[in-house]
């Protein structure tokens, strides 16, 4: 290949990362077409255009040629990119094994240990996965540390533990929805309806249009009988998932109940005129 051709691949690499840089992402992959200089960080440029494009399978391709062209301990970059975009297929195993190659170059790297230990949540391996969210410091990545601590307790049914992990990420971050809606859904398990009420009232004061907060909340109505709030929290249910089927049996179960009483009070009023 002569000079000229080198440098105008090399120049059109440089103009790809520019373009990167200031979120032409289309643009970017539009002049990267013939791979130049190092090649390892050409694909891995690659890659990060097509991820931020949410083309993740092609993304995983380049990534995972980069990691190839070059194993060494300088580009763990590739094989957590790599990670990512599996990660974000569904493909749990694949991207548990990019991870761990990272972790090996890098122990140290609380990012990945973060990734890793999702990935096993979803490959319903919460021992193994909260060993690496316990490995986590007190540094950036402490809010999700705490919360995949407190999901893995939670599937291990270790739940005292679990609320501990959950309420320690809420008072460093009240406005964690994602913890609330897990301590529902735990405490729901356990038909702990206190705490049901608790924490959905919680997630509805930060969220009026959670329908996790709503659920909670209705049903906890629906077991202690009080149907007007039932019907108003499985009316917003409604109007907001119009295929919830459980919702509107609810509203019209709450709905008939508070008719019910409606007509009862009625004709007790009607009676005690007749009396008089």
């Amino acid at each position: 290949m002569n000079t000229g051709a080198k440098t105008a691949r090399q120049n059109a690499t440089e103009a790809a990362d520019r373009l990167y840089a200031e979120g032409r992402y289309q643009e970017a992959l539009d002049v990267l077409t013939t791979p130049a200089g190092n090649l390892a960080e050409f694909y891995a440029l690659k890659g990060d255009i097509l991820l931020a494009l949410n083309r993740n399978e092609e993304a995983a391709g380049s990534f995972f040629t980069s990691a190839t062209l070059d194993p060494s301990d300088r580009n763990g970059y590739a094989n957590y990119r790599l990670g990512v975009c599996l990660h974000r297929v569904g493909r749990w195993p694949d991207a548990c094994q990019a991870f761990f190659t990272v972790l090996e170059l890098n122990p140290q790297n609380e990012d990945v240990r973060l990734a890793l230990g999702a990935c096993l949540l979803h490959m319903n391996r919460p021992e193994e996965a909260l060993a690496h969210f316990e490995r986590c410091g007190k540094n950036t990545a402490q809010y999700r540390g705490l919360f995949g601590r407190g999901v893995a307790l939670q599937m291990l049914k270790r739940y005292p533990e679990a609320q501990a992990a959950y309420e320690r990420l809420l008072a460093l971050s009240p406005k964690f929805e994602e913890a609330l809606a897990n301590l529902i859904a735990m405490y729901q398990e356990l038909n702990q309806l206190d705490k049901v009420r608790h924490y959905a009232s919680r997630l509805f004061e930060i969220s009026p249009d959670s329908t996790t907060a709503l659920q909670g909340l209705a049903a906890v109505a629906l077991e202690r009988n009080e149907y007007e709030a039932a019907f108003r929290y499985c009316s917003r249910i409604v109007e907001q998932s119009p295929d919830c089927v459980e919702a509107w049996q609810n509203l019209r179960f709450a709905s008939g109940r508070v008719m019910s009483t409606l007509r009862m009070s009625a004709a007790a009023g009607s009676s005690t005129q007749g009396r008089t």
